[in-house]
């Protein structure tokens, strides 16, 4: 029996200024929920965090949450999940979620969803797995670091393929549908390096 889909969602332990982000994190629970797609994420019941858990669990989905110890001893973790898994650290919070996924969805956040975004963009660009990336454009909010991935590419230091399973939408539901319909490029040529140099 093939386990059911899965999409992984980076996302701030904030709420940020705009009640868009929180609205549109409902909608991201909600659209899940709706087509029977698990949530992995990384445990927490605060910020955007907790309202696309929620949103999950009150529309009948499934919630994975992966949180480190120090974390979840610091009374952050959601213990409403469906399962609730304590790491012992970052790195085996990062790759537990990542082997539990099909997919990964990035929405607005701060330093540690970006970092958590560009390690599974780098990823793939390695060749280290091939699901689809996705990325909520809330009000704009990643217009600059699209902008900065452009810069990048066209400065020679990011090849433009790397950028292939990167999806971008303002909408929830479509994004969630682009990513379960998403197919594959060929698998790259493994690369010593990120850049062009």
């Amino acid at each position: 029996m093939q386990e059911r889909p899965r999409i992984c969602v980076f996302c701030g332990s904030s709420f940020g200024k705009s009640p868009a982000f929180r609205e549109n994190a409902v909608r991201i629970g909600e659209a899940l929920a709706r087509r029977k797609v698990g949530l992995v994420y990384g445990g927490g019941r605060v910020g955007l965090m907790g309202v696309v858990a929620d949103a999950t669990l009150a529309n009948g989905g499934e919630v994975v949450g992966v949180i480190p110890e120090v974390l979840s001893s610091a009374e952050i973790a959601h213990h409403g999940l469906t399962e609730l898994h304590v790491v012992a650290g970052m790195h085996e919070r990062k790759a537990l979620m990542a082997e539990r996924s099909s997919a990964f969805l990035t929405l607005p956040g701060g330093i540690g969803t970006y970092e958590e975004f560009f390690e599974i963009l780098s990823w793939a660009g390695l060749g280290i797995h091939r699901k689809p990336i996705g990325l909520l454009n809330v009000e704009g909010y990643f217009d600059p670091l699209l902008a900065l991935l452009e810069f990048g590419a066209d400065a020679g230091f990011i090849r433009r393929r790397f950028l292939d399973p990167l999806l971008v939408s303002e909408d929830p539901e479509n994004l969630v549908g682009d990513l379960l319909s998403y197919t594959p490029l060929a698998a790259p040529t493994p690369e010593v390096s990120l850049d062009e140099s």
